[in-house]
């Protein structure tokens, strides 16, 4: 009886978190739609209502292509939430093609060359006594920290904390982790 009671805490816990996983050949659902493995990061993007502003911001900075190549890339991407947080008017003034060249700095800036999966990037900050960095395409740094036992965090140039809230979107061309900020570069 106190086994299945605390299963029963447990699963219910589990069910609330708001963190998600997805296997490796898993279709996952994000923005309320499948992302599938055989698709690139543009492609599946392109069908996440979550990621509306993601992708109009790929677009005016001239980032297709180069994301529907072979890669592997790892995205982190933040929703559209995380871009109406920046201050007022920021987005739309980004997209102008006048700020092509800072859109596409920060764009950049959120894809690391390589596919590193929250198993990866895990083992990574624990090599690391509790941080790991990576190199973006931009040319500047990510670092990553534990926020608990399994939430990652992701730390931009001028000290911004994002947090993974869904991990291992698996991509043909790498992997997506959606993110609740937007990052910006030194």
């Amino acid at each position: 009886m106190r086994r299945s009671v605390a299963l029963l805490v447990l699963g219910s816990a589990l069910a609330a978190a708001p963190v998600v996983w997805a296997a490796s050949d898993a279709v996952v659902v994000v923005g309320g739609q499948p992302m599938y493995p055989n698709k690139t990061i543009v492609m599946n993007a392109l069908n996440s209502a979550d990621h509306t502003t993601l992708v109009a911001a790929v677009k005016a900075a001239g980032l297709v292509d180069a994301l529907n190549g072979k890669g592997p890339f790892t995205v982190f991407a933040p929703t559209n939430e995380a871009f109406n947080d920046l201050p007022p008017g920021t987005v739309e003034t980004l997209v102008k093609p006048e700020n092509k060249a800072t859109l596409t700095k920060i764009l950049t800036y959120h894809v690391v060359p390589g596919d590193y999966s929250s198993t990866e990037l895990r083992r990574m900050i624990m090599a690391g006594h509790g941080q790991a960095t990576l190199k973006t395409l931009e040319g500047g740094t990510l670092t990553f920290m534990m926020n608990g036992s399994q939430n990652i965090m992701v730390k931009d140039e001028k000290g911004n904390v994002a947090d993974i809230s869904i991990y291992d979107v698996k991509q043909s061309n790498g992997v997506i982790h959606v993110i609740d900020r937007v990052l910006m570069p030194g």
